[in-house]
């Protein structure tokens, strides 16, 4: 998705349901949060004397959380909920941060996220794909857990790869007196042809939301052709879960360009000649 320069400068509060949150997933969510700016506070709330979390210790020591204490009042409720809405509240009247980055599956956040833009703020929601609608509608932005631990997964198998020693280029030789007949017939090695790239589905009502927001910015009188920055921050809006990581795609230009339907352009940036800006039209408008 596009993100403009402010989204990058964010100060932003990450706030931890442990009870609700992987903790394997921890460093590919601050990570991914890095992406939207800068977490001056991070907490993480649960009831630490409980065996369930006992595991987190040292996640939390990595990647600089802060434990925040709520013991469980009563056998099989969860209070961890309250205590993370009331700091959230003290932070928000604190007014030293410019969003919030709530990560939990929970509904039960849904009022919390709402009342937060309300305010102004800029809210990030990060879950599993089993969260509830309200609570993702409720975000700016809503990232599914799914798509950083593949992320994850991926960089982490990159990394395991053994790298290739690049070899000693061989010294040039006289180049030997050519022979005529068959002799001068020396098969070439066929090229090796890289293997068939992983079909990539991409649904109908995907395909609907991206030419719908293109309509909804085309009266543009510039033939039809729309920032697709402008369109990316459109589907955003329309839709908060939106994220092309979902349908094996790194960017919305990758995406775009991936379906017939869609024409996508360069065009020089008239205030900055040595930066491009990328449109796209819908040919069947």
């Amino acid at each position: 998705m596009p993100i403009t320069d402010n989204d990058k400068n964010l100060r932003l509060a990450v706030l931890i349901d442990a009870d609700n949150a992987p903790r394997d997933c921890i460093q590919g969510i601050m990570e991914e949060v890095a992406i939207y700016g800068t977490p001056n506070i991070k907490h993480a709330y649960g009831d630490w004397s409980s065996h369930n979390l006992s595991g987190w210790k040292q996640t939390l020591l990595d990647n600089s959380v802060t434990a925040m204490q709520q013991f469980a009042y009563t056998k099989g409720k969860n209070s961890t909920d309250s205590a993370m809405i009331i700091d959230a509240m003290d932070i928000l009247y604190a007014g030293n941060t410019d969003g919030f980055v709530l990560v939990s599956s929970d509904s039960d956040f849904t009022g919390l996220a709402r009342r937060l833009r309300e305010s102004g703020l800029f809210v990030i929601g990060i879950g599993e794909q089993k969260t509830p609608s309200p609570l993702i509608a409720a975000c700016n932005k809503f990232i599914y857990i799914e798509n950083i631990r593949e992320r994850v997964q991926k960089a982490e198998q990159k990394a395991a790869q053994p790298q290739k020693k690049k070899k000693a280029e061989p010294q040039k030789k006289a180049e030997p007196q050519k022979k005529t007949g068959s002799a001068a017939k020396k098969a070439e090695p066929e090229p090796v042809k890289a293997p068939a790239a992983e079909e990539r589905r991409i649904p109908e009502s995907v395909i609907w939301l991206i030419a719908d927001s293109i309509l909804d910015l085309a009266d543009t009188g510039d033939n039809d052709y729309v920032s697709l920055s402008a369109v990316g921050q459109l589907i955003q809006k329309k839709r908060p879960d939106f994220d092309t990581r979902s349908y094996g795609f790194s960017k919305l230009s990758g995406m775009v360009k991936a379906i017939d339907r869609f024409e996508v352009i360069e065009r020089e940036d008239k205030s900055d000649p040595r930066s491009k800006i990328v449109y796209i039209r819908d040919l069947e408008m």
